[in-house]
């Protein structure tokens, strides 16, 4: 996959923009510039320190291995109706040698309870298992986060390993 190529997918009401490594760097220093460039409004999660921290090694993953993008990659959340990101999602890493990769998605407070991380994590799903060689997708809670295992459970994963955190297992 060429990163020079602008991956979107799209879903019933979302699209979802997959961020080269450029993009990666102006969403965690220049969100009016990121939001110039893709013509959206961003109103996804606040990036604080943290996220900034993660925005900018994942840009650095992403310029390393610029073939595996969407899998590297984060994938703004986009709203069609308005251009307005929502969240984020991303698949934390490559399909190891069992076809298993995992995913994560973050959406902001206003955006709750509209169903988007429903449709976000089953569109994720459904593109993985599309891709050759991936057999499941896997992701992980914390045991208070129940709004996170509610959409989990909606989008047909179920729970098969139980240690610090709870982690969550759907075929594709």
């Amino acid at each position: 996959m060429n990163s020079d190529k602008q991956h979107i997918f799209e879903s019933e009401r979302l699209k979802f923009i997959v961020l080269n490594s450029e993009q990666l760097s102006l969403m965690a220093n220049d969100i009016p510039s990121l939001e110039k460039e893709l013509g959206v409004s961003y109103k996804g999660e606040t990036v604080d320190s943290d996220y900034k921290r993660v925005l900018e090694s994942v840009s650095k993953n992403v310029a390393e291995d610029p073939d595996n993008i969407i899998w590297r990659s984060f994938w703004l959340i986009v709203r069609k109706s308005d251009n307005t990101v929502v969240g984020s999602s991303d698949f934390k890493r490559v399909p190891d040698e069992n076809g298993e990769t995992e995913i994560g998605y973050g959406l902001s407070k206003e955006f709750e309870h509209n169903g988007y991380m429903t449709e976000t994590v089953e569109s994720m799903c459904r593109f993985a298992g599309e891709q050759e060689g991936v057999k499941a997708v896997l992701a992980e809670t914390v045991p208070q986060n129940i709004p996170s295992q509610n959409v989990l459970k909606r989008c047909g994963f179920e729970l098969y390993k139980t240690k610090e955190n709870l982690w969550w297992k759907r075929k594709v």
